[in-house]
């Protein structure tokens, strides 16, 4: 939607009207100014949160979440992988002494 600005001419005897003032409809300007302020808090709350968590907020309490898990999987994974390395290192230096060939 655009502003035009409404004319105003004074008449001249010398040939046509010259514009004199230009105004623009300075309502309707400030309607959809405060009209698209209005959506941009909207998101800004959505995003951010005013009085509950918002979608930052959910998304951060997730990432904490993930890490703690993944720190936790690592270690579990590291202890699981030395004792099946402890049991395949042992089983090659003793099959020879219980009688297995490979």
């Amino acid at each position: 939607m655009k502003n035009e600005g409404i004319l105003e001419r004074l008449p001249c005897a010398a040939g046509p009207a010259k514009p004199l003032v230009v105004r623009l409809e300075g309502d309707l300007f400030q309607r959809e100014v405060l009209e698209k302020l209005a959506r941009l808090e909207a998101k800004m709350d959505m995003m951010v949160g005013g009085a509950q968590p918002g979608r930052m907020k959910l998304v951060e309490d997730r990432v904490m979440a993930l890490e703690r898990n993944d720190i936790r999987r690592s270690v579990y994974d590291r202890m699981l992988s030395a004792g099946i390395a402890f049991a395949v290192s042992g089983l090659i230096a003793l099959r020879g002494h219980w009688g297995w060939k490979w």
